[in-house]
């Protein structure tokens, strides 16, 4: 297994993410490890809502959001264009 070393999600990563991620992927953005992650999930311990479907674990985002303390979505993850479209509306 790798640990954190794969490194943490950029912000913008954190806002691509879907509805509901693998435990791997909470992990990373955490700063975790898998196997910590494990450990602090059969502990009841882990920073936000973790769902068991059938044999895995899948967090949602929004509560992976609010653990990191990013309560609030904006409109764009990412900087537009100023020559792109709705540029000069």
């Amino acid at each position: 297994m790798k640990g954190p070393a794969e490194g943490r999600l950029s912000f913008t990563e954190m806002f691509d993410l879907p509805v509901a991620v693998d435990l791997r992927t909470a992990a990373r953005a955490l700063g975790i490890g898998s196997t910590t992650a494990y450990r602090l999930i059969h502990r009841d311990e882990f920073p936000c809502p973790v769902l068991r479907v059938g044999s895995r674990y899948r967090i949602p985002t929004n509560g992976l959001m609010c653990a990191l303390g990013i309560e609030d979505r904006p409109l764009y993850s990412v900087e537009l264009d100023a020559d792109g479209p709705g540029a000069g509306v």
